[in-house]
Parts: C-alpha cells; sequence; structure tokens
C-alpha cells in the first residue's frame, strides 16, 4: 500500500507472518544539508511500536487464532473417523463459533492475545531491530540467526500470555467443546488459578513448544521471502517496482511459513492446552517429542497439520496489518529523532 512520506513514495509490502526491518523498503534517505535519521530507534521506544503494532493486528484477526485453536484440539489423540467433527474448515468454523458462542466468542482470548502480541512482537521486532544497528545481520546468515534469536527470546518472556490464550479460546459450551476444558473464569483468574496449581513454572508450561515454533517460523519466512521477490520480478508478471511482486512474494512465503510451522503450532496448543495431575505434570504428553510422536502415532502424520488452512489465512492480514501499522509508526518516530 503506497504513502506519501516527505514527499517521496514509499511501498509497504506484505509480507509473511514473521516481519523485520530487513525485509521492509529502506527508509527514505535524508536530504543533503539535514541530519541523518538514526539507524535504530531507542529499544523501548521500537518495543512500545512494534508491540502496538502487532496488537492492532491481532484485534481483526483473532476470530482466525480461535479457530485454529479448536481445529487444533479437535480428534485429539483419535484416530480418523472415531470421533465427531465439529468443525470443518474456516468458514464452517467461523458459522459454528459465532452461531454457538455468538460474536464475542469470537474474540475469546483477546485480552491475553493482546498481551501476548505485545510482549512477544515487541521484544523480536525490537531485539531484531537492535541487531541490525549493530550490523549483526550484515554478515552471511546473520539475518536467520537473528530472526530466529529474536523469535525464540520473544516466544519465551511471552509463553504465560500464550498459555492463558490457548485455555481461553478452547473453551465453549459442551456441545462444541474440544480439548481439555480449563473453564476460567477470565484473564487474570487464568493466570491466578494457574500460579496456585501449579507455581511459577506452570505459567512457563508449553514453552518447549512455542520457541521451536517461532524459530522455525521465523527462519522459513526470512529464508523465502527475498528469494520468492526476486524470482517474481524476474518472471516480469508485474511492472518493475508494483506492489504485487511483493504481495505475490509474501503469498509464496506465506505458503512456506504456514507448511513448516503448522506442525509446531500444533505440539504447542496441544502442550499448552493439555490437563496436568497432582504432582504438575503434563496427563497426555512428557513434552515435546513425546507429544510428536503420539501425534503421529494415533492421528497420523496429517495430524500435525490440523489447522492449517486458518493458519495460512491468517497470515496475510495480520502481517500487512502489522507490518503497515509498525513501519508508519517508525517512520515518523525516526523523523522526530532526525528534526
Amino acid at each position: 500500500m503506497p504513502t506519501m512520506t516527505g514527499g517521496q513514495l514509499i511501498n509497504y509490502p506484505p509480507n509473511a507472518a514473521f516481519i523485520t526491518p530487513s525485509s521492509m523498503p529502506p527508509l527514505s534517505r535524508a536530504t543533503p544539508g539535514l541530519p541523518k535519521p538514526p539507524r535504530a530507534l531507542w529499544p523501548p521506544l521500537d518495543f512500545t511500536l512494534g508491540a502496538l503494532a502487532c496488537c492492532g493486528a491481532c484485534i481483526f484477526t483473532n476470530p482466525l487464532e480461535v479457530v485454529k485453536t479448536r481445529l487444533q484440539l479437535q480428534g485429539e489423540l483419535r484416530a480418523r473417523g472415531s470421533y465427531q467433527r465439529h468443525y470443518r474448515g474456516v468458514l464452517q468454523a467461523l458459522w459454528v463459533v459465532g452461531r454457538t458462542d455468538g460474536l464475542r466468542g469470537l474474540q475469546k482470548g483477546l485480552t491475553a492475545g493482546l498481551l501476548y502480541q505485545g510482549l512477544m512482537n515487541g521484544v523480536r521486532l525490537g531485539f531484531y531491530s537492535y541487531s541490525e544497528a549493530l550490523g549483526l545481520t550484515d554478515v552471511p546468515g546473520g539475518s536467520m540467526v537473528a530472526g530466529a534469536l529474536a523469535g525464540a527470546l520473544g516466544a519465551f518472556i511471552a509463553s504465560p500470555a500464550y498459555l492463558v490464550k490457548t485455555h481461553l479460546q478452547a473453551q465453549t459450551v459442551a456441545a462444541i467443546a474440544v480439548g481439555h476444558q480449563h473453564n476460567h473464569q477470565g484473564v487474570s483468574s487464568a493466570f491466578a488459578t494457574i500460579y496456585r496449581r501449579e507455581g511459577v513454572i506452570g505459567l512457563w508450561r508449553g514453552v518447549n513448544g512455542a520457541v521451536p515454533r517461532v524459530m522455525v517460523g521465523s527462519a522459513a519466512q526470512l529464508a523465502t521471502f527475498s528469494s520468492a521477490k526476486q524470482w517474481v520480478a524476474h518472471v516480469q508478471w508485474f511492472s518493475p517496482g508494483s506492489w504485487l511482486i511483493a504481495l505475490t512474494a509474501a503469498m509464496v512465503s506465506g505458503v512456506a511459513v504456514a507448511i513448516t510451522m503448522t506442525p509446531f503450532d500444533v505440539i504447542s496448543t496441544r502442550l499448552y492446552n493439555q490437563p496436568v495431575d497432582e504432582l504438575r505434570r503434563g496427563r497426555l504428553y512428557a513434552g515435546f517429542l513425546d507429544c510428536l510422536v503420539k501425534v503421529c502415532r494415533t492421528e497420523g502424520v496429517l495430524g500435525l497439520y490440523k489447522g492449517m488452512g486458518p493458519v495460512f489465512v491468517r497470515l496475510a492480514p495480520h502481517t500487512v496489518l502489522s507490518m503497515l501499522l509498525w513501519d508508519v509508526m517508525r517512520q515518523k518516530a525516526l523523523q522526530r529523532c532526525a528534526a
């Protein structure tokens, strides 16, 4: 989406689900005689801008998160055909949730989702921006490594929020319930209940699935977006400089991210949502590898790709919104810093 900034036309191409400054168009150059804008913002400010941008996108894409969670929990550790399928696809699932839980049901877990998006992406985008300013992304492979490390750090810090989000999004009436029902009364109640039952460590239950999920997704995006963009430009489907080149590349990259990340996403959701026993151990899975083996053994390899539809459908709107909001705010902040 083009916009005017400082007399220059800047395109904001939609990226994949994981956005980094290096995947964005270069910031406008300083004009002669004026001070050059800084390479990076003050880290707390960059954290805040990244958090606000992704929270804004989360408001619109949270219903797809609700549907994705339900699809990933449906038929948990059951063979295909041996359970009732309440949800049969993205659109049908959205309709079922809206009809049964009401419109508010489509925004279940929104508060926890906003907290997760703010913490995870604020840390991730801020860390990557700082790494880029230090020149760490200029070395071969540095961009991918920095992106993966930034994602891992953000996922770890924000893991408790993702835990509560998953619990709340899975909760529904018995007629369409899937997975374990934790029956929390709200976000604060969920945090308090988990803390009383499992202690501080319990708030990080499932983090061993969340960290590789974000690392794989971030690495896949960084590895495919730029190469896909070059290929689309080479085949000359669109005029040079067209925003459609970036859009097409983002779609290609989105497929790659969805394919590589969905199995980790399914495992992460299962680990977060499983019930625990009196010894604070998971009743269904002992850990990441145990979950992987059990899902493949009982549900088949395709069980690892449950919810892939909403994962892919969510990538484009969430990315376009978060990237556009973040870049516009960073442009304004950089101009103020250079003034």
